[in-house]
């Protein structure tokens, strides 16, 4: 009897647990807005992360019930933890059905962002090169949703940073 993952033993690693611990150990993962009901009611910006010493950024954007609300949903760079002054930047998104097997093509989103479709169980992956964020003279990233179609929806949104530049550094990079 063969097992699909041998045991790991005397510090030997085999190939698919070495990328495991590289995804466990070199993202960054932020609980930027626990599951809520009317999550995105009126303009909500989740938690700020400084993406400073990160390569990329990832937003995963989770819902649950919420048949008919929709908010516009952009990435801005701002001047910290809340943003009072912020600059959106482009970026690139996919939708993934509730059903799971139904996904979006990767889309190019302008600073203008894009509005979501109404419906429960859907996922938003956001993904945007964290130093893009350069240029505008910031360095914290936020997501910024603006209610379109007023009606709750429960969901979280989930920031995962990659291609960090220093070891475990969780604590400085949430705001």
């Amino acid at each position: 009897h063969h097992s699909r993952h041998p045991r790991v033993s005397k510090g030997q690693f085999h190939k698919g647990e070495i990328t495991m611990l590289h995804f466990l150990e070199g993202c960054r993962f932020v609980n930027a807005l626990a599951p809520i009901a009317d999550a995105f009611s009126g303009t909500v910006y989740p938690a700020g992360v400084n993406v400073s010493e990160i390569g990329s950024a990832c937003f995963v954007i989770q819902k649950g019930v919420g048949t008919t609300g929709t908010s516009t949903i952009t990435l801005v760079a701002g001047d910290d933890a809340s943003p009072l002054t912020e600059t959106a930047i482009p970026f690139y998104y996919r939708r993934i059905q509730s059903d799971n097997t139904t996904i979006g093509a990767v889309t190019a989103a302008t600073t203008s962002g894009f509005v979501t479709t109404a419906g429960s169980g859907d996922m938003y992956i956001i993904g945007v090169d964290a130093q893009a964020l350069a240029a505008t003279g910031y360095k914290y990233l936020h997501l910024k949703a603006v209610e379109s179609v007023d009606a709750a929806v429960l969901l979280s949104v989930l920031f995962i940073g990659m291609e960090l530049r220093y070891a475990d550094h969780t604590a400085d990079i949430v705001s």
